[in-house]
C-alpha cells in the first residue's frame, strides 16, 4: 500500500485516498491505539527535547523552519503502527519522508484542500494518530478550533508554522549539510540546531544539536546523534 495525494479533498473523496483507507476505518485501529498509551514514540535522541518523551495525545507542537525535523517527528510513531497524514503541503515528498523514516503505508498526503482544509485536517484528527498542517492554511480562530478537536479525538496536531496555542514550539534555528568536499560527492549528513519552548515545565528554553543521515539512507536510532547546547 502507498501513500495517496489528491488536488482537491472535500470529505467525500477521503475515502478514496489509498494511504487512508477510509477515515473512519482508520479510526477503529487509532481508537485501540489511543486505549493502549498517552504518548506516541519519536526517535531516540528527540525523546530529550519532549516533557513527556514523545508526542503527547491530544497535544499541538509547532515546527518552525524545518521540513526534516517535522517528518522525523513522524518517523518512529509511523514505523511502529500509527497512522500519520499531512495536510495543505504540496511541497513535501515522500522521498524525503521515506528516508527520514515514515513509514510510507500509514502516511497521507492531502497537498492542496483549497477551501475544505478545516474540515479536511477536522475529518483526519478523528481517525488518524498525527496529522501534520501548513500553519498558512489556518485562521487563528480556525486553529484553536483544530487543536480543541486534536484534544478531544486524542490525536496529535503537528503545525508547520507557528501555531496559536500550541503546546511545544521546536524551531530550526541553523542547518548545515556536510559531504560534499572540493564541490562533489554526497550530501552525508544534515545538522540541526533546535530551540524548544513549551509550557509549564517546559517553559524554559533548550538548545539541541541534532544530526540526521542525507545520503539516501533511512534514518535508523545509531544514525541520530543529539547534544545539548544550552
Amino acid at each position: 500500500m502507498v501513500s495517496g495525494t489528491v488536488a482537491e479533498a472535500p470529505i467525500a473523496r477521503l475515502a478514496a485516498l489509498p494511504g487512508v483507507s477510509t477515515a473512519s476505518g482508520v479510526a477503529v485501529a487509532a481508537e485501540q491505539a489511543r486505549a493502549s498509551g498517552q504518548v506516541l514514540p519519536v526517535l531516540p535522541d528527540l525523546r530529550e527535547l519532549l516533557p513527556a518523551a514523545g508526542l503527547r495525545r491530544g497535544s499541538t507542537v509547532a515546527v518552525r523552519g524545518s521540513v526534516s525535523l517535522l517528518l522525523a517527528l513522524l518517523a518512529e510513531a509511523t514505523a511502529t503502527g500509527s497512522w500519520a497524514a499531512a495536510v495543505g503541503m504540496p511541497d513535501l515528498g515522500l522521498v524525503a519522508a521515506r528516508e527520514t523514516g515514515v513509514e510510507l503505508s500509514r502516511f497521507a498526503l492531502v497537498p492542496r484542500p483549497g477551501p475544505e482544509f478545516a474540515a479536511v485536517t477536522a475529518a483526519l484528527l478523528d481517525g488518524m494518530d498525527l496529522v501534520a498542517v501548513s500553519a498558512a492554511g489556518a485562521e487563528p480562530s480556525m486553529a484553536r478550533r483544530l487543536s480543541a478537536r486534536a484534544r478531544h479525538r486524542g490525536a496529535v496536531l503537528l503545525s508547520f508554522g507557528s501555531w496559536p496555542g500550541a503546546e511545544l514550539d521546536l524551531s530550526c534555528e541553523t542547518s548545515r549539510w556536510t559531504g560534499l568536499e572540493s564541490g562533489s560527492g554526497y550530501l552525508r549528513e544534515h545538522q540541526i540546531e533546535i530551540q524548544v519552548v513549551g509550557r509549564g515545565s517546559a517553559a524554559r528554553p533548550r538548545r539541541t544539536m541534532l544530526t540526521l543521515p542525507g545520503n539516501g539512507r533511512a534514518v535508523t536510532e545509531t544514525d541520530w546523534t543529539a547534544e545539548d547546547v544550552g
